[in-house]
């Protein structure tokens, strides 16, 4: 039975900060301080991968969107048991145990370049390796966030971590295209191995209480995953976010696997120009974590997750009429206003699962929702590579992006258009 919906959310009074500002909590500092060169880093290796298969080992369209495949494909194979396994774990050791497993990985790459032994198949083991160790981070990262956070400051914590997340898509790009300009994209990848490190010595300071892990586990695994399915697919909120997110990451993979190859060779911009665009349009983002919390105080908890959305991924259709020129500036506009609608979707919609999710079913809860958003992710890299293969990569991006509005249906169909706040954290599943 569902009880009695509060039409005040937690989400809503979390929009508004309370006591001290979060930049003076030390143990958040830390994690923020992490995030932040662990994301730069990220980035840098976001725009490097793909150009080593593009320009050291020549991979067509299909061969890119394979190497992008393997990059999310964990949460589709391994997401639902890692939900478990954090559930049963320190979530800092996790944390801390995965960024050296990226850094390792991300490092062999430069070392097999000089060797002369770098191959497309290291590439998509790389990508994969580094794929499971993001499952089991991403999952940690946010049940370990309402840890440090009280629960009625999450969308303030969250969007001061999705400011991080935007300035590293800033920052990353074009520092990423100017070191494989620079040094080779092989070489380029170092950076990210090294900022993995350091982000591991970061967390390594966390000093905060952690609870311990229940130690009565009488349902066993299989148990245990039916019970996080259960509750995001019995919730109609997390339902609903789910699958508008699944069909939005599907779109978006799509068009992404063939973004480089348009830029780069459709359009023969060179490495530096192509991080410059992505880093231009990624300032949206910055904006988006700056405006959420005012927009969801003015706006409702429950119509920022669909009128966020509405009001600014339209402007991604300006992105295929990008042409050398003056007119690369439609692919930084419609990236810059998208960028604003998808952190303004994230956090309110990330801030609501965090603050209604016992804590005894967070690990849960969100490798289930990871499993059912990502899990798309690698059918559309494929299916990307393939469309560009037979239609060409402007035509592929054009599909991507068409999916990617048609994703908003779910929204405009759903109970929230009638309600300007989420309901409490009381609102049990369906």
């Amino acid at each position: 039975m569902t009880r009695a919906v509060v039409t005040r959310a937690v989400v809503t009074r979390a929009g508004a900060p309370a006591g001290p500002s979060l930049f003076r909590h030390r143990n958040f500092m830390l994690l923020f301080g992490a995030d932040t060169i662990s994301q730069v880093g990220t980035q840098i290796t976001l725009v490097a991968l793909p150009l080593v298969a593009i320009l050291a080992l020549d991979a067509g369209p299909f061969q890119v969107g394979l190497l992008f495949a393997a990059q999310t494909s964990a949460f589709a194979l391994i997401g639902l048991p890692a939900g478990v396994w954090v559930d049963r774990m320190r979530r800092r050791s996790i944390l801390i145990r995965t960024d050296l497993i990226r850094a390792a990985l991300l490092g062999s790459i430069p070392v097999a370049w000089w060797l002369g032994k770098l191959s497309l198949l290291q590439l998509y083991v790389v990508a994969l390796g580094v794929s499971v160790a993001r499952v089991f981070f991403d999952v940690a990262y946010q049940s370990y966030v309402p840890t440090l956070v009280d629960r009625d400051r999450l969308v303030d914590g969250n969007g001061k971590l999705e400011i991080v997340n935007s300035g590293a898509q800033v920052a990353g790009p074009s520092v990423g295209g100017w070191l494989v300009n620079l040094l080779s994209a092989p070489v380029a990848i170092v950076a990210d191995a090294v900022s993995f490190v350091c982000s591991a010595l970061l967390l390594g300071r966390i000093d905060a209480a952690e609870p311990a892990p229940p130690r009565d586990r009488p349902r066993g695994l299989l148990g245990e995953i039916r019970e996080g399915v259960r509750f995001v697919i019995g919730h109609p909120i997390l339902r609903m976010i789910a699958l508008r997110s699944a069909l939005a990451n599907l779109a978006f993979s799509a068009a992404l696997a063939v973004q480089a190859l348009f830029l780069l060779r459709e359009l023969g911009l060179s490495p530096e120009v192509y991080g410059t665009l992505l880093a231009a349009g990624a300032v949206g983002g910055l904006v988006g974590g700056a405006v959420v919390g005012p927009m969801t105080r003015r706006i409702g908890s429950a119509r920022i997750i669909w009128l966020g959305p509405l009001l600014f991924q339209p402007f991604v259709l300006l992105v295929p009429f990008t042409q050398p020129g003056i007119r690369l500036a439609f692919f930084v506009a419609g990236t810059f206003v998208e960028a604003i609608g998808i952190v303004v979707y994230n956090v309110s919609q990330i801030s609501f699962r965090q603050a209604i999710t016992p804590e005894r079913l967070l690990g849960r809860m969100n490798a289930t929702m990871r499993f059912l958003v990502w899990g798309t992710m690698p059918l559309g890299s494929l299916l990307g590579g393939a469309l560009g293969e037979r239609y060409g990569v402007r035509a592929a991006l054009w599909m991507g992006i068409a999916g990617l509005l048609l994703s908003l249906l779910p929204l405009l169909l759903s109970p929230l258009v009638r309600m300007r706040d989420l309901p409490d954290a009381g609102m049990e599943p369906a």
